[in-house]
Formats: structure tokens, sequence, C-alpha cells
């Protein structure tokens, strides 16, 4: 007789991510991962042309003004104090909110901060939208990570 496993059996949740019952995050543009360290933001020649459709400039202005070669990728630049080149200091807000590239998208849910819940309680400590606001299903979870690597 085959036996069907369900969400509450042990052996299943040990093989479970350790937020398979979801997470919440509601972006609550702060604009705190857009400053801060300095860091990267890979983007994508697709990006880039959805980025400049929207500021009504070239590929190449965008690429010569807004990003820079980093090893073999492309990132967007920052400013000397961490901020990224889109961010504007005034409203605390990205200037191509509805087309900024994968990397910020998919925020928080990075590989990176899932690796454990206390990775998770660290990302808390800067973004005020994580663990707050919208359910965000395993499988959204999981989508969102698989689109970026970080």
């Amino acid at each position: 007789m085959r036996m069907n496993k369900t969400p509450s059996d042990p052996e299943l949740e040990s093989q479970s991510p350790w937020y398979h019952e979801g997470l919440r995050f509601e972006c609550t543009q702060c604009g705190n991962c857009c400053t801060g360290d300095p860091g990267v933001v890979w983007v994508t020649d697709e990006e880039i042309a959805n980025i400049a459709r929207h500021m009504g400039k070239t590929m190449g202005e965008v690429r010569l003004f807004h990003t820079r070669l980093y090893g073999q990728r492309v990132s967007l630049k920052e400013f000397a104090n961490g901020d990224c080149t889109f961010f504007d200091s005034q409203t605390r807000g990205c200037t191509i909110y509805p087309v900024r590239p994968a990397q910020c998208r998919t925020w928080p849910f990075w590989n990176s901060n899932l690796e454990s819940p206390g990775t998770w309680e660290e990302v808390k400590k800067i973004c005020p939208g994580t663990g707050h606001g919208d359910f965000i299903s395993l499988d959204e979870i999981q989508r969102r990570a698989a689109e970026v690597e970080m």
C-alpha cells in the first residue's frame, strides 16, 4: 500500500527549506537596498534596453553613464557614497523602479539571504519590509531565488 506524505510528516519537513511555510515581504521603497556599502547590481543587455526605453535614452547612453564592467560582467554604477546610479536621494526612491534589474526585483529572495533563519534575520535589520506585508509562498520564493544567483 502506498502512503501519501502530508506536510506534517517529519521526514518531508526535514527535506524542505526552513522557509517552507512561506515568508512575508512588502517593499516599503525605503531605499536601503539601493544605498550603503559598495557592491554590484548585475544587468543584462535586455535590462539595459528596458532602462534605456524607460528613460528615453539610447542603450549607448545608459551603458556609458550608468554601467561599468566588473570582471566579465556589467554592473550598474554607484556614486562615491555607495548609492545606486538610479537612486534619487531626495525621494529615497528608484528612478527606474518599473524596469529595475532582476537583482533588484527579486530582493530579498536571494539564495544568500535564504541560507538560514539567521541570515534572514540579518536582512530584517536593514530592510523594513522583510517579515511584514504580503505572504510569499514557497513556490514564489523559489522562483525569485532562481532568477538570479546571489
